[in-house]
């Protein structure tokens, strides 16, 4: 469990302390080495525990080192520049449960939480899970308790305290690439 102590040392806000302590119990999150990767991995996704919904505000530029495949030319990209929703309905269309661009369902479920939670199937699955509709309120996983819980599904459902308790550079690696899909700000995250 965590206490104020340690979370001004990590310059954590003290609303963290009962959601990061509730999502420990209820995950299962034991271990000082789970969770102090949970911590790690939370910290960064989220900006220390500040930015609990994804930034989608790129020039157009950006865009195409971003998504290359989706935006091969800076005109391609301009429409998309620097327009957040538009961004996130094209990007994440016809992807992890949602459906098509014109559903806003991209926006809707786009990442959010201390492990940026993003997709109408993980919205539906981790309230599922919770006992609360994160499909009619998808804003709920933008607070710092269903930040939180959220993540700790995550956490759970990927099977990361094993490679916590592991403890090895590689073990951090693959832990790292289950939440980001790559080492993204590993450094950071240890």
């Amino acid at each position: 469990m965590v206490n104020a102590e340690q979370l001004q040392q990590l310059k954590i806000g003290l609303e963290w302390i009962k959601p990061l302590n509730d999502t420990f119990t209820r995950f299962v999150i034991a271990s000082p080495m789970q969770q102090a990767a949970f911590i790690g991995q939370c910290y960064h996704e989220s900006g220390g525990f500040k930015q609990l919904k994804e930034g989608l505000s790129y020039s157009a530029e950006r865009l195409t080192k971003v998504w290359p495949k989706r935006f091969p030319t800076i005109e391609s990209a301009q429409p998309y520049a620097r327009n957040e929703k538009a961004l996130a309905n094209k990007v994440y269309a016809g992807r992890m449960g949602n459906r098509d661009e014109a559903s806003g369902d991209g926006y809707r479920f786009r990442g959010r939480g201390c492990i940026q939670l993003t997709g109408h199937a993980n919205y539906y699955h981790a309230g599922q899970a919770l006992g609360v509709d994160l499909v009619m309120e998808p804003e709920l996983v933008a607070t710092p308790m269903y930040a939180a819980l959220t993540a700790g599904w995550f956490w759970n459902k990927k099977g990361l305290n094993a490679l916590a308790d592991e403890g090895t550079k590689e073990a951090f690696e693959t832990m790292t690439k289950r939440i980001n899909g790559g080492l993204l700000g590993i450094d950071d995250r240890r």
